[in-house]
């Protein structure tokens, strides 16, 4: 019985830290693609540009329990639909930087706040729901 509750542990503990590393890269690929500067994915995840320096180059990793998880699931999720949508980057970039009437903003502004982050993935969940 013991032994089970070690293999369990064990598991899941390997299973955080691939879900770490894929969604710490998934994060940098997407703000990469978007041209999100790494000062703005900063404020977007709640962390300091240095952390971002380290993320880049692999030197850290998001945690699952802070915060910063569920905003590069956020982020991760506005890439994600934008490029269902739109299916290209350079697209994807010309509507993030446009005034959108929608949204009363450019979703760039928006998303460096955590209010406009979700409100720009909430626009953009209903926009791909009418595709």
């Amino acid at each position: 019985m013991a032994a089970a509750a070690a293999t369990n542990t064990a598991t899941a503990t390997v299973h955080t830290a691939n879900a770490a590393a894929v969604l710490s890269k998934a994060v940098a690929r997407a703000a990469e693609r978007l041209n999100v500067s790494r000062a703005l994915l900063a404020k977007v995840l709640g962390v300091s540009p240095s952390t971002i320096t380290r993320l880049y180059a692999g030197d850290y990793q998001l945690e699952q329990h802070r915060k910063e998880w569920e905003f590069a699931l956020l982020f991760v999720r506005l890439f994600r639909s934008l490029d269902s949508i739109v299916g290209e980057e350079s697209t994807a970039r010309a509507w993030l930087n446009s005034d959108n009437k929608g949204l009363n903003a450019r979703p760039i502004e928006l998303i460096s706040q955590t209010e406009g982050l979700v409100r720009v993935v909430h626009y953009l969940d209903a926009s791909r729901g009418l595709v």
